[in-house]
Parts: C-alpha cells; structure tokens; sequence
C-alpha cells in the first residue's frame, strides 16, 4: 500500500492528529540553543528529538520536521546550510516517530520574500525527497504562488506521496496578502497533486472554527491548526497562554465543520495536544465526511458605466484632480457641469504625484450620496495596507459607490521621503483579487472593477502581459493613457486584439505649446505626435482650447473602432473646456448611433 492510500485509508476511520508548533515550543524551553530552531537539528539535535517525542507522547499521529523557516536567507545562511539542516531534520523526526508509528511530514513554510516561490519549495522538496520523505506540508501560505509547481515536482520523484497545504488567514478569511482564503481553497481543489488544504496560523481557535463554519468547504481533507489564542510581549517575547482544555474544546468544533486533520500552531505546546487528543478519543468525535463543492458566489453589480456598456452604448467618463483644500464648492460645480454636458461618470484620483489631496474615496461618496453623480474613486496601494484598503472598500460598497480603479499609484517624491513613506504592501494585480474577493464573500456589494493600461509604454508587449493578468485578477475594464501619437493608437488597436476587458481611450485636452512640452517631458507615461506642440504656435488661450477640442476629437474619431469608451482628462482644473469637449463627443456618439 502506498503512502497515499494509507493516509486516505487511516482519514477514513476517523480524525488524525498532527503535532503543535515546533518553533513557539522550543522557545519555552530551557536549554534550547539561541538562534533559529531549525539550526538545532545541527547543533543539539537531542533538544529536537525530545521535542518531537514530547508530542508523540501526548498523542499525535502526525510530527512536522523542524524545518519551518529553513530557506536561505532566513534559518540558514546558503543552500549548502539548508540541505544539511533538511537532512538532519528529517532523519531526527523519522527516528523519533518510528516507535510511534506516526508519520512525518517535511514541513515547509513560505518562502522569502523577493525569491521566486516555485523555485524555493522545489528545492526545499526535492532535498526532502533525497533523504525520503513521502508527505510534505506546505503551511503557513499568503497565497498559492509556486504551490501547483511545487507539488508536481514533489509527484513526479514519488508518485504516491502525500501533500497537504495550509493558508494563514485572519477571522475575516483574508490573507496578509489580500488573498480571500476560499478562493485559494477553491484552486486547490483544482489541482490534482493535492491531498488535503486547510487553514494554519494566525488565528485562534475560536476564531478558526467561526471561520470554517462560514466557508463553503472542500472537497480535499480538511486541516485546522489553530494558534493558542493571540500572543502578549513580556521582556521583549511573545508568549501564548491559552488554556489547553478551551484549545482542544474550540478545536473540536473545527472538527464538527469538516476537519480531518486537526493539530495546533503557534504557542501550542504538548498540553494542548494532550488534551486534543483526549477530547477526541473520549467524546467520540468524527469528521463529517464533506463533499460540498465550491460555490461560486456572484453578484450583481449596480454600476450604471457597466449597465451602459452592456446596452452596447459608448460611455464618456472624465477624470478630475481632487481639490488640495477643504474648499471643495469649485471641485463640485465643476464635476456637476461636466455631468450637464454628458459626462456619465467622474472618475478622482487618489493624490496624484504622491501629493496629499482631498480623500478620493470621500468625495465619490459625496457626490453618489449628495448630487447622485456616478463616480469611479482610484484606489492605489501606495498609501495603505490591506486592513486600510478593506475598511475603504466597505465604506464604499456602504455608501452606493459602484466602480472603483485600481493603481499601484506614483511613488512619493523624493524630497518627501524623509517624512513621508509609502506603503506597497501589494501591487494593483494583488488589489484587484483582493477586491474581488471581498465581494464574493458577501461582505461588499460588487465593485465594476477598472485598471491602467498604458498604451504608450516602451515595451506595450510587456504592458499587455501585465494587463491579461490583471484581468485574470478579476479587472474588467482598463482606462489607457492618453493617445496623443500614432504609436499609442497603434498600442490599443493590438490592446483590442489581445484584451477581453472594455477598453475607455485615454484623450487629454493639450492647451498650450508650453503644456504639450512639459507633457512630453515631464509627466511619465506620456508620448506626443512631434507635429502637437508646433501646432499651438502663435494662438491665443481660446484659440488654443479650440485646437485642443479638435485634436481630441479627431483623435477619438481615430480610436473609436478600437474602444467601448472615453476617458477624458481635466487639465488645470479647465472644467468648461473639457464640459465643451464632452458635448461635442457625446453629440458625435449619439449621431453614429442613430
């Protein structure tokens, strides 16, 4: 009998218990050498062997290698530390299971940030491999990058193994990283090479089993492994003190919603186990067998861009700058003048250049709630992290905002980054999913999701492999720079060719020689046809709107087989200009269309 089929063979007479956190545990011991405890296996492995028995006497059947953090660059310094350290490992693990019968898993933790992940936990699996290994757990995961390939290097050395991972989400089902955890749980379901996915870390107990009880399930074996509750500082330490008894009694509810695998994480110690295994013996209690496939969850968006573009018709959006005051009387009649003249949403930046301005968020929610204007906030990642962004989200799905765009947004300016730092926790592609995500789950009403194209990158082909896989992130639209050359126009006829999403063609209203060289210049992202600032030569302000209005024009009479519609942009705050533009646009579509 295979590896395999024996663990499916003993998960099918009932649950089966792994250990608690080898690393919060050697901590708490005296004696225990300083340093990475995955450096133990080399310099006392005594101290690890008695670790591991510790948990096999209180009644697990299943031990992780102490190999958590054992990557280069975290618990060893090169690969040539990390083999020695997996080989020992492994080898301390299988000896002090053996009089146990209990299995060993090869235990990898997420790879260093920066690595590529695929290639991380292949070669952390593959020196498993080397040394024996035939069950591998991948936990602790922000998300399922490199995981698929992982497991495919893992089956094709050894057919028969068993692989299990486990994602470290918080009580709201959300990764540190933005990912819903039901959607990783869905893709895992997909892939073949799996065995068992579940949750790992982060939360406690309580929290954990109110969190399966919410999800749609798996088709895979189920795994929890909650903490010991939430850690306190004392000295400088982080230090667990939930009960063992309340542990094993909420971790039993984990059990009830579906787990087959159930053990600890961080702060768990032998104690917590024993009384687990106790519970679990005495009480009689079995896993539900859980069959439930994943549901999709969809929503219907009230996004009236989206209606419009569904009805076949071409909507006109207008971006405006927000005001960098409290005085918002003239960003608000400009915004209603622009929506008299056909304008069907406005669309606000959020601090645009790094520069602090007036919330974008708050004043999309001023104009639904106020004047009933359509409005679609950019959201970047420069200024928040995931908590900040998710608490916005909500705020706007509260307030009936329906549209939101997605940036990665301008780095702060130089001369700002003493005091001012940006955040980046994530990029617009992670934003997107995360968005996405959350109106999935039903805690936000659906968002029509937008993002930036930039028709006139110097390598549009690496511009267009970017935007597939935001669209993969869930990005429905894209809003393009500015087309103002012959080659941007070019860039988003082949968008078109290649793109599932709408496509709104960027036009910037240029008013000046001045404005068109500064544009080319200064401003990133931007190219110019070299007849533009020529053209302005000699004219007056009104003459060079009037010139402005026609390149606009003719520019969108260029693109428009290409688009589904416009994005129009404000330049100096020169709201009857771009009122005027927009007038004779949605003229000009409104006779096409008859």
């Amino acid at each position: 009998m295979t590896k395999r089929e024996q663990m499916k063979r003993a998960l099918s007479k009932g649950v089966l218990l792994f250990d608690g956190a080898t690393g919060t545990y050697a901590k708490m011991l005296s004696g225990f050498p300083e340093g990475p405890v995955e450096q133990a296996c080399l310099t006392a492995p005594q101290r690890v062997t008695a670790l591991h028995k510790a948990y096999l006497d209180a009644g697990a059947a299943m031990i992780k290698t102490n190999t958590f953090a054992a990557h280069p660059g975290m618990a060893a310094e090169d690969e040539k530390q990390q083999s020695g350290i997996i080989r020992a490992a492994y080898a301390l693990a299988k000896q002090a299971a053996e009089e146990y019968h209990a299995h060993v898993f090869a235990d990898i933790g997420p790879a260093l940030h920066g690595e590529d992940p695929a290639a991380a936990y292949c070669r952390m699996a593959n020196e498993f491999l080397s040394a024996g290994a035939d069950c591998f757990l991948f936990e602790t995961l922000p998300d399922d990058k490199g995981i698929r390939e992982a497991a495919a290097c893992i089956r094709a050395v050894r057919p028969d193994a068993f692989i299990a991972v486990c994602f470290a989400a918080g009580p709201d089902g959300y990764t540190r990283t933005g990912e819903s955890v039901q959607i990783l749980l869905r893709g895992m379901d997909e892939c073949a090479d799996i065995d068992a996915v579940g949750l790992n870390c982060i939360c406690g107990a309580y929290h954990m089993r109110s969190l399966l009880e919410r999800l749609d399930g798996t088709r895979k074996t189920l795994i929890a492994m909650p903490n010991a509750g939430y850690p306190h500082l004392v000295d400088g330490r982080l230090y667990y003190d939930s009960d063992p008894a309340y542990f094993a009694e909420q971790t039993a509810g984990c059990i009830a919603s579906g787990a087959g695998i159930v053990g600890g994480c961080c702060g768990t110690t032998p104690a917590h186990i024993a009384m687990l295994s106790k519970l679990i013996a005495h009480s009689g209690v079995e896993k539900e067998e859980q069959q439930s496939e994943a549901a999709s969850v969809k929503n219907d968006c009230g996004s009236k861009i989206l209606r419009k573009l569904r009805a076949g018709e071409k909507p006109i959006l207008v971006e405006v700058d927000p005001p960098r005051s409290a005085q918002i009387g003239g960003f608000i009649d400009g915004a209603k003048r622009l929506v008299s003249q056909g304008a069907d949403a406005i669309t606000i930046a959020d601090c645009p250049i790094g520069r602090a301005r007036m919330d974008s968020s708050i004043l999309a929610c001023k104009l639904t709630r106020e004047y009933g204007i359509e409005t679609i906030p950019h959201m970047t990642c420069r200024d928040r992290n995931i908590n900040a962004t998710k608490a916005l989200l909500l705020g706007l799905s509260m307030e009936g905002v329906r549209n939101v765009l997605v940036v990665t947004g301008d780095p702060v300016p130089s001369g700002d980054r003493e005091s001012v730092k940006g955040v980046f926790q994530f990029n617009s592609g992670v934003l997107a999913r995360f968005v996405t995500s959350l109106c999935a789950s039903g805690e936000a009403e659906a968002f029509f999701l937008c993002g930036a194209l930039n028709v006139n990158a110097q390598n549009f082909d690496a511009e267009l492999k970017r935007a597939l896989r935001k669209e993969a992130d869930g990005v429905q639209a894209f809003l393009t720079q500015p087309v103002l050359s012959e080659r941007a126009a070019d860039n988003l006829r082949r968008a078109r060719e290649v793109l599932g999403g709408y496509l709104f063609g960027g036009l910037f209203p240029i008013v000046s020689r001045k404005n068109a060289l500064f544009m080319a210049s200064e401003v990133a992202g931007i190219e110019l046809d070299e007849r533009i600032a020529p053209a302005y030569d000699g004219l007056s302000r009104e003459q060079g709107e009037a010139m402005a209005i026609r390149l606009c024009m003719d520019a969108a009479e260029k693109i428009r087989p290409y688009v589904d519609g416009y994005y129009i942009m404000t330049p100096f705050q020169r709201f009857n200009l771009v009122a005027e533009l927009t007038r004779r646009l949605k003229a000009q579509e409104e006779h096409a269309a008859e």
